[in-house]
C-alpha cells in the first residue's frame, strides 16, 4: 500500500523521507567519507576515479562534479551529508544555501535576515509565490550561472 504523503505538494521543497534516504543511500555514504582528511585529498585530486568507488547512478556522480546541490537532493542527497562537499571545497553553509536559491551569499544572507520568504504563494504548488518552481532559482547568481551552464545538466529546476 502506497502512504499517503501530502508534503509533496510544498513548493520548493523535496522531503528526505526513507524513499529519499534510498535513493540516495551511496551519494550520502560518500559525502561522509569525505570527514576523513585522506578522502578529501583524494576526492580532490582526481574526483572523477574517486567517484568511481561509490555505487552511485551516474546521475548523482554527474551532480557532484557539477557542484549542484539541488541536482543532489533530487537524486536523495541529504543536505546535512552534502555540507560536506562544500566544506570540502571551503564553502560556508551559508554560501552553500545561496548557490541552491540561485542567490548570491550576500542576497540569501539579506532574505534570511528579513524572514526568509512569505508562505503567502507558497503554501502548495501551483500558487504564485517566490518559492514556485516557475521563479527558481531566482537571484543574480543564477543568471550568471545559467549564462555558463552547459544544457542539460540539470541546474535547471523543473
Amino acid at each position: 500500500m502506497a502512504l499517503d504523503k501530502p508534503y509533496l505538494d510544498v513548493p520548493g521543497t523535496i522531503i528526505f523521507d526513507a524513499a529519499q534516504s534510498r535513493k540516495g543511500y551511496w551519494l550520502n555514504q560518500f559525502c561522509m567519507s569525505l570527514m576523513k582528511a585522506e578522502n578529501r585529498a583524494r576526492f580532490k585530486a582526481d574526483e572523477r576515479a574517486y567517484l568511481s568507488e561509490w555505487d552511485m547512478t551516474d546521475e548523482q556522480r554527474q551532480a557532484v562534479l557539477a557542484r549542484d546541490l539541488n541536482w543532489c537532493i533530487r537524486t536523495g542527497g541529504n543536505i546535512y551529508f552534502l555540507a560536506k562537499i562544500g566544506a570540502t571545497d571551503g564553502l560556508s553553509f551559508q554560501q552553500m544555501a545561496g548557490s541552491m536559491t540561485g542567490m548570491t551569499e550576500v542576497e540569501y544572507r539579506a532574505m534570511m535576515v528579513a524572514g526568509g520568504r512569505s508562505v503567502e504563494g507558497n503554501r502548495f504548488v501551483g500558487e504564485d509565490g517566490d518559492a514556485q518552481a516557475h521563479r527558481q532559482p531566482q537571484g543574480s547568481a543564477h543568471a550568471a550561472t545559467q549564462a555558463t551552464q552547459p544544457a542539460g545538466t540539470g541546474a535547471d529546476p523543473a
